[in-house]
């Protein structure tokens, strides 16, 4: 059987209570060049946990005690564990059986008796679609994107750092922005589901904070991408009023543009064309006695230093 390109001795937990079953995954993970874990119980494996984090999972549905649904439910509730792929192994063959997998947490499911040539294979490719997720989400991390994702119904499945820094803090100011974009949100699911590809930005309050969130769209499976950037404070745009004699909407964009934002992303957050915000630029130029949108930038951000 070919093989993929992988990390070595990328880590296998196997989670089953029936000897036999973990015989014959450990002697084809060792043959593989996998580094094999076992737990015989849910308990133990969240345990294990703890301590060590595998590449993935093969979880035994049918366990005495904690079965598999339960475990992976609960392993999909730690940060640490959330994002590793789960692969079910059972003999349940129902659909409601498979459908409740997958409402786990669940990314795959093998059933018995064991194939190992078919469990290794999948492995691999969930292992190598896990493995670009996560790269994906570290670039997000190091850009500094505040990007969210959320179910149909509103609830958080995962935020890129910058995002969960500016909506934690006292008072709990993510679940206060999930309310108040609530109708809004809707209307995006209703324009995605209709093909519409109009999607106004909307402006919340929330922690003593102002964010423009912006809807980018489905992801799969239920879930869809929200966009958050700080907004513009009024203190501060009106004090650049004050200062260069600015209109309000003038104040708006060259705080913007103090933020690196392009024309059209300018005029996508304020509603109006990149061709109008090239009006207002030229305007601010004057009344700021500059020539380029840099010098612009250069001279607010050393205005709030």
């Amino acid at each position: 059987m070919p093989t993929q390109e992988r990390n070595a001795k990328d880590i296998v937990l196997i989670v089953d209570d029936t000897p036999d079953n973990l015989a014959v995954l450990t002697d084809a993970l060792d043959d593989a060049g996998y580094m094999v874990l076992v737990a015989t119980d849910g308990e133990t494996a969240l345990d294990r946990l703890q301590h060590i984090t595998p590449d993935i999972i093969l979880l035994d549905a049918v366990m005495p005690r904690l079965d598999g649904f339960e475990t992976c439910r609960r392993l999909k509730q730690l940060e640490a564990s959330r994002w590793i792929p789960v692969v079910f192994m059972t003999g349940l063959t129902e659909t409601e059986d498979i459908v409740r997998g997958f409402r786990a947490g669940g990314v795959d499911y093998v059933t018995k008796p064991i194939r190992p040539d078919e469990v290794l294979a999948r492995i691999a490719t969930h292992i190598g679609n896990a493995r670009l997720v996560l790269q994906t989400q570290d670039a997000m991390d190091r850009a500094g994107q505040a990007i969210v994702v959320l179910t149909e119904t509103g609830v958080i499945t995962w935020q890129t750092r910058t995002a969960a820094d500016w909506l934690a803090g006292p008072g709990g100011p993510g679940g206060e922005m999930l309310e108040q974009i609530q109708p809004w949100f809707r209307r995006q699911l209703a324009g995605a589901v209709s093909g519409s590809t109009a999607s106004e930005p909307i402006e919340v309050e929330t922690g003593g904070s102002r964010f423009i969130v912006r809807f980018l769209g489905g992801v799969g499976r239920g879930e869809f991408l929200l966009r958050l950037e700080a907004a513009p404070t009024l203190q501060t745009a009106e004090s650049l009023m004050a200062a260069y004699a600015l209109t309000q909407r003038e104040s708006e964009v060259l705080l913007w543009v103090a933020q690196g934002k392009t024309n059209r992303d300018i005029g996508e957050i304020l509603g109006m064309s990149p061709r109008t915000v090239n009006k207002h630029l030229e305007h601010i130029f004057v009344k700021l006695g500059v020539e380029t949108r840099t010098a612009a930038a250069a001279l607010v951000n050393h205005k709030g230093d």
